[in-house]
């Protein structure tokens, strides 16, 4: 089991090195993250996008002549060859650059030729803070607003792709909501008592379900334990399956900023045949490498 990004640099060093196609490269911060993780070794970089644009914004900083460079000029054009080569398995990994996000997601999820592969796209956030002893995998806080029941286990099971790429064997799971207990009045709490009764009879297989929990208990054993809760998913849960989009997107925030600078996180969007890395214009570099390495590992694991 991968504990920290440290520990996912150092796996993901020891593989083949990730085929990535990037649509729209001609973005500097994109650059910065590929080209560092091209040095460190565990990806390959197939740069998509006008010459002049990847010149502009690598302004001479990195080698440019040592990967592959597909001039196209639109947009939509960019898009459809990044798919094409994730296709014909030319790519293991798709990344967003200088796009806007929805044309990016209108090609993806094109029944002609797009690349998604299970019934939704959803957003991991792979998180490591300095309190707790493992990484958090969080889900969703970027696609999903208001899942339904079927859309959660959706959501869950791409999560678990992400969580074998870290290669947890079988991750603990909490189900997320204001409180620990059922109540009718709550939705949440109704799926997420659903979802742990479905695991136990093993309709959702590969990971220990438990649900509904606040996060106080889902993260701290003793929390728990306070409220009388015995589980072995408290304080050492593996991933969080958030409620709706606000308190996903809120919780993920709020770890990152107010981390005191010493949060580490990363982002990916699963659900297609590759991963996806589509990183936020407020992103650090950290932030948009470590999606990378996620995703060079979520590849791999995916050939395994």
């Amino acid at each position: 089991m991968i504990h920290t990004f440290q520990e996912a640099k150092k796996r993901a060093l020891e593989l083949t090195p990730a085929k990535m196609a990037v649509v729209a490269a001609g973005d500097s911060a994109v650059l910065d993250a590929v080209f560092q993780a091209y040095k460190d070794g565990f990806i390959q970089p197939i740069l998509i996008d006008t010459p002049e644009a990847i010149q502009k914004a690598s302004d001479g900083r990195y080698p440019l002549d040592e990967v592959e460079i597909i001039p196209i000029q639109s947009f939509v054009d960019q898009c459809k060859k990044g798919l094409e080569l994730v296709n014909n398995g030319a790519a293991n990994i798709l990344m967003k650059g200088l796009i806007p996000t929805p044309i990016l997601f209108k090609e993806i999820l094109n029944k002609e030729y797009g690349i998604r592969k299970g019934k939704i796209l959803s957003h991991v956030g792979v998180i490591k803070s300095p309190v707790y002893h493992k990484m958090i995998l969080m889900t969703d806080g970027g696609i999903c607003i208001a899942p339904s029941l079927e859309e959660k286990i959706e959501i869950l099971k791409n999560a678990l792709e992400v969580s074998k790429g870290l290669e947890i064997g079988c991750p603990k799971v909490a189900a997320i909501s204001a409180v620990e207990t059922v109540s009718l009045k709550m939705q949440s709490t109704i799926d997420a008592s659903i979802l742990t009764i479905m695991n136990r009879r093993r309709q959702i297989p590969g990971c220990i379900i438990e649900g509904p929990l606040a996060i106080d208990n889902a993260v701290s054993a003793e929390a728990a334990e306070h409220k009388g809760i015995h589980s072995e998913v408290c304080g050492d849960v593996d991933i969080t399956l958030m409620p709706n989009i606000e308190s996903g997107n809120i919780f993920y925030k709020v770890l990152v900023y107010l981390g005191g600078g010493k949060t580490e996180s990363a982002g990916v969007t699963v659900g297609a045949k590759v991963p996806i890395v589509v990183p936020s214009r407020a992103d650090t570099p950290e932030n948009k490498y470590n999606a990378i390495l996620i995703a060079a590992l979520m590849s791999a694991a995916k050939k395994a």
